[in-house]
């Protein structure tokens, strides 16, 4: 078991492939926590689908990827929260047909490319063991400014978060916070990309947050579970794909979703931990 464990680590591609899907469970389950709490999980599939045109862009100017879905996608978090804002509208519907309007102008463009591009396949489905060292170097860049623009404003979005109408009345400009809090979602879900795919981000963003909710109400532990959740399964993911040499983005997504249905079934409210609770409380005397 040991040699089964140590074994993978000996190739570089390998230890890429682990610090950046680490990277990635931390990042996307400290922005998760915010998002499932807001209550706008949608939001994460719609603004990584929107980030395809940017990956599309920069492969026929043959720039970056990293920048034209960064590009893309803080365009578009930005576009949904002034649509959802001007136009009186809830911000799932803004963020069906931004998302729905991209995503098209991504396989637009993506049809005028002739042959095969593998390299636009893989942000489809992700491929982090395909990392390369540089960009590796541009996920620990975008990371860093994730989790320094969250522990920035950390007091202001959690106000926000809970009390959007205490927090406008204490002065806090809640509709430019709302704008920086969605381009740190757009952020979060290009670091995602390499790792699990335009198709599965959201169960990244997603997954450990909503399984820490069934665990705790507590905002701070919330948060910390998620984040263990995110990196562990990130982890165990890579591994279970490494060993039975299958697709490491949808394992790693397969992987959190298992211990989320594991905390539906056992958790202190929700599941078998809450039912035994509740058969052995003590009646209070009256």
């Amino acid at each position: 078991m040991i040699e089964a464990i140590l074994e993978p680590l000996r190739y570089d591609f390998f230890l890429r492939a682990l610090l950046a899907s680490s990277l990635v469970g931390l990042i996307c389950a400290v922005v998760g926590t915010y998002v499932v709490l807001k209550g706008i999980s949608f939001i994460g599939d719609g603004i990584s689908h929107a980030a395809f045109p940017g990956i599309v862009a920069a492969f026929i100017l043959q720039g970056p990827y990293y920048v034209g879905a960064a590009v893309a996608a803080v365009s578009t978090a930005l576009a949904i929260g002034f649509v959802s804002r001007r136009g009186f509208l809830r911000m799932d519907t803004a963020i069906g047909v931004l998302f729905a309007g991209t995503f098209a102008l991504g396989v637009f463009m993506f049809s005028l490319i002739q042959g095969y591009v593998a390299d636009l396949f893989s942000f489809l489905f992700g491929n982090v063991l395909a990392i390369s060292p540089t960009d590796l170097v541009a996920l620990v860049v975008l990371g860093s400014l994730v989790l320094g623009a969250v522990a920035l404003l950390w007091k202001e979005l959690l106000y926000a978060t809970f009390d959007p109408l205490g927090a406008q009345a204490s002065g806090i400009r809640v509709g430019l916070l709302e704008y920086v809090f969605l381009s740190i979602v757009a952020l979060a879900i290009v670091v995602s990309l390499q790792a699990v795919g335009i198709i599965l981000v959201v169960a990244m963003l997603v997954t450990p947050a909503a399984t820490a909710q069934l665990l705790t109400s507590r905002f701070g532990s919330m948060m910390r579970i998620a984040v263990a959740i995110g990196i562990g399964s990130a982890v165990a993911g890579l591994y279970v794909s490494y060993w039975l040499d299958v697709a490491s983005g949808a394992t790693i997504v397969l992987t959190e979703t298992a211990v989320f249905f594991a905390a539906l079934t056992l958790g202190p409210s929700t599941g078998l931990l809450g039912l035994w609770r509740s058969r052995h409380a003590v009646p209070a005397e009256g």
